[in-house]
């Protein structure tokens, strides 16, 4: 159960509960988040999640013509605090030196509902997003996968590179992005990446293929992805995908929750309309309930469209061990 830090005082003969709120920045967050530890409670809330014991409503978008878009999301499982997570998607902040995802995420007491934490929603975001994909490799991707492909210049490229090189089986990690200094820096993450400008060559000899961009266009070719490949992909942006539709067709298709399938902003553009019941959710893979690759020929396909379970174990994982270190901010209520 998760700690509260809570203190009674009496008044008027009553016991009244006073909190704290705890702060946490954009740094805090980072330095608290250690990637093994974030894909353990990721695997237990996507089991949870297939279980049933996470509850995790429709989320809402307000659309700023012309800006971006606005989501809220709000989740809680039994020993969690319940967790709010305000995000906003601007696309254009790049030219502010603002990252494109910008938000916060607040935690609830579970006992009281008194606001316990604010912490910056970018970094787990980030984070949470990455680990999701990462997480589907093992089930999903053939037992010989060692090449990795990863195809953005954002945050989740960066994020996909620093996970993908914890996997033991991974040897190469190739990094395409439309600029070779971003794609330098992105590689710079790990030994094991390199810039690479011939796309479809490098996706065409890789076993594990990440798409990480906004983009409303397909990224890819259908025709560059060879017998056994997994893909894994994260963009939002519809009513378009970064994701080619005959490569939706003919993939074995892993959600986080068949919710997937409804129409954006609740589900992903790309699948909604489509037969759910061909697909599989990530928690029933992980916990052995449902099957995951079937065959070494198979093209197995990740699609995330986010839910509002992963920033709630992953808030709660930051915030507890923020305690433990005595890291962020008191602020009195």
């Amino acid at each position: 159960m998760a700690h509260r830090r809570l203190t009674l005082v009496r008044q008027r003969g009553r016991a009244q509960v006073v909190t704290s709120i705890r702060y946490l920045s954009t740094a805090d967050v980072t330095s608290l988040m250690e990637p093994s530890a974030v894909l353990a409670t990721l695997a237990e809330g996507f089991k949870a999640l297939s279980a049933g014991t996470v509850q995790a409503p429709p989320r809402p978008k307000v659309d700023v013509p012309h800006k971006g878009f606005a989501l809220a999301m709000l989740a809680w499982m039994p020993g969690r605090h319940i967790a709010l997570k305000a995000v906003n998607v601007f696309e254009g902040n790049h030219a502010h030196h603002l990252p494109s995802h910008v938000g916060l995420i607040s935690l609830f007491d579970s006992e009281t509902g008194a606001p316990l934490a604010i912490m910056d929603a970018a970094a787990i975001t980030g984070v949470r997003t990455a680990g999701g994909a990462i997480l589907s490799i093992d089930p999903l991707a053939r037992r010989d996968a060692k090449i990795a492909t990863v195809v953005g210049g954002g945050v989740q490229a960066r994020e996909h590179v620093r996970l993908l090189a914890k996997l033991l089986n991974i040897s190469e990690i190739r990094v395409a992005a439309r600029r070779h200094d971003v794609a330098n820096a992105i590689a710079g993450e790990s030994p094991l990446a390199t810039v690479v400008t011939d796309l479809e060559s490098a996706v065409r000899t890789s076993d594990i293929v990440c798409l990480t961009t906004s983009s409303s266009t397909p990224v890819i070719d259908d025709a560059w992805i060879k017998p056994g490949t997994h893909v894994t992909s994260v963009g939002f942006a519809p009513p378009g995908s970064e994701v080619p539709s005959a490569l939706i067709d003919r993939a074995q298709i892993c959600v986080e929750t068949r919710n997937a399938f409804s129409p954006a902003p609740v589900g992903c553009a790309e699948l909604a309309g489509r037969d759910s019941s061909r697909a599989v959710e990530l928690g029933e893979v992980l916990a052995g309930t449902k099957p995951g690759r079937t065959s070494a020929d198979e093209i197995t396909l990740y699609k995330s469209m986010g839910n509002a379970m992963e920033d709630m174990v992953v808030a709660n994982l930051v915030y507890e061990t923020a305690l433990s270190v005595g890291a962020g901010i008191e602020l009195p209520r």
